[in-house]
């Protein structure tokens, strides 16, 4: 890890505050970073003050001057750099995101897959920022909207991705012309330091401004500056529902924008018409992958009542071929979760289940001895359930998969939506009817729905992003760019008269 660290620029001690290449070296609250792998200090992190804060944001703001002038092309020049010192980086950051985090090699490497993958996309967007034209009632008069950028965009970002959701936002955010300030999780400091560094070596080496990608570090009270500050018209905010409904608040209190992406409570419906290779795939994957700490992890599987028993005793064999121990190591399937509150979480959720009636068909438990000093690892389990039950409502952060039945599809999809969250969603089948109706506008009520594949591992194509107490924001793909520009509509009259719209008279 020494080798990664150094490539990385990542020293012992690391300043947590930056407007680029400029590191502010102050006298905030030492972080220290210790990996859930085995337990040890990685390296430690100073946090921002509120004083450096202000400094971060008067560079953002002078650098949006310039930055905003130069032609979306050129800045989609900027990202294609971006991307490829991304690519030259992919297996150190990818390392350090696995070591950092806890998730599997290959899906710390992903992430930064991810990463490359929206600069790709961003670079081609950089000359697609379309706006409409219309007609306009008046004659010699013609009517056409276009899109402008916004400023500063303020992006705090979660610790189970700690680089490429905060990509979704800044590659976008820069092509569309804004300047970005990302507050990394105190959870995963590193991996901000270590995005920072690379991406400031590109904006040196093209001779442009401090102050386009910024950097701040701590815990919540610097994202409670960030949601109340009214130089960052836009704050993207990914986490705990909790947390996003505290955010929405300060950043409305102010008029403010916020682009929010929050809790979900993911449930795959497995029809009797399932294709069972491909459930037990998407569902082991979904419900174990990054131990359980995605915010589309499968949490509740909804299974035809002919179908129930086969499932379930598939899955306590898959789930007894689970091999569980360091994610740096590719035959291991779950690593570890990010720090012992989350185990703590993870084993209050099963006593809860419990108590209110929940069967255990796969025993959950903490890990210990050889290999699990760090307390981290826990057992993914699986609990017959209702979908009724508070525990079940409730999104816990960890390898917890609840399993009921249904009789009918109307049934199921009507628990697939009973819950408050509204992220992600899947049906299992190869009945073209029951795909259709699950899809259709009375079918999930998710912002993503997708048919034999699991909830888990969304293409940055689309827009993602989910309703309800999922909070309604859209990121990476589709036309999500126009969350970070401001739309304008233009009317030019090129005739020798001056006719108002809707025929109204004003002679003088």
């Amino acid at each position: 890890m020494k080798s990664v660290l150094k490539q990385l620029g990542i020293n012992a001690t690391n300043v947590g505050t930056s407007t680029g290449n400029k590191w502010i070296k102050g006298k905030g609250e030492t972080i220290k970073s210790y990996s859930p792998v085995d337990g040890k200090l990685i390296a430690s992190v100073t946090a921002t003050t509120p004083k450096e804060y202000e400094t971060v944001i008067a560079a953002a703001q002078q650098a949006f001057l310039t930055w905003r002038n130069v032609p979306a092309p050129k800045r989609g020049e900027i990202v294609r750099q971006i991307g490829d010192e991304l690519r030259l980086h992919k297996d150190a950051l990818g390392r350090l995101v696995s070591y950092e985090m806890g998730k599997s090699l290959q899906e710390g490497l992903g992430e930064v897959q991810e990463m490359i993958d929206i600069c790709d996309f961003a670079v081609g967007l950089s000359r697609q920022l379309y706006g409409l034209t219309m007609h306009s009632e008046r004659p010699n008069h013609r009517m056409y909207e276009q899109w402008h950028p916004i400023g500063i965009v303020g992006i705090i970002s979660a610790f189970n991705f700690p680089v490429a959701v905060w990509s979704w936002n800044s590659m976008l955010a820069w092509v569309c012309g804004d300047v970005c300030i990302w507050k990394t999780s105190e959870k995963t400091p590193l991996c901000g330091v270590a995005c920072q560094n690379i991406v400031a070596k590109v904006f040196k080496r093209n001779g442009l401004p401090e102050g386009i990608s910024g950097l701040v570090t701590g815990d919540y009270t610097i994202g409670e500056l960030m949601s109340n500050d009214t130089a960052i018209p836009l704050v993207s905010a990914t986490g705990s529902t909790r947390m996003g409904k505290k955010v929405a608040q300060a950043v409305a209190g102010r008029l403010g924008r916020s682009l929010l992406e929050l809790g979900g409570n993911n449930a795959i419906i497995v029809s009797e018409n399932a294709d069972m290779e491909m459930t037990l795939i998407g569902t082991v994957f979904g419900a174990v992958g990054t131990a359980g700490q995605r915010c589309t992890t499968t949490r509740r599987l909804i299974i035809h009542e002919s179908k129930y028993n086969d499932v379930k005793n598939k899955l306590k064999k898959a789930y007894g071929q689970l091999k569980i121990g360091n994610p740096l190591d590719q035959k291991n399937h779950v690593g570890p979760l990010i720090d012992t509150a989350a185990v703590a979480a993870y084993q209050q959720a099963i006593e809860a289940a419990k108590k209110q009636g929940g069967k255990v068909v796969v025993e959950g438990g903490v890990l210990s001895g050889k290999g699990y000093e760090s307390g981290c690892y826990v057992k993914p389990c699986i609990i017959e359930a209702n979908n009724e039950m508070p525990i079940v409502q409730h999104e816990t952060f960890a390898p917890i998969l609840y399993i009921m039945k249904y009789s009918t599809l109307e049934e199921a999809i009507a628990m697939q939506n009973g819950v408050v969250q509204g992220l992600s969603s899947s049906i299992m089948t190869t009945n073209m009817r029951e795909a259709e109706r699950f899809l259709s506008a009375n079918g999930s009520d998710c912002g993503i729905a997708n048919v034999n594949i699991g909830t888990s591992g969304a293409e940055i194509g689309g827009a993602f992003g989910g309703e309800k107490e999922t909070g309604g924001g859209r990121e990476s793909g589709s036309d999500a760019w126009k969350a970070y520009m401001r739309r304008q509509t233009n009317t030019i009259n090129y005739g020798s008269t001056l006719p108002l719209a809707q025929g109204i008279r004003f002679d003088l």
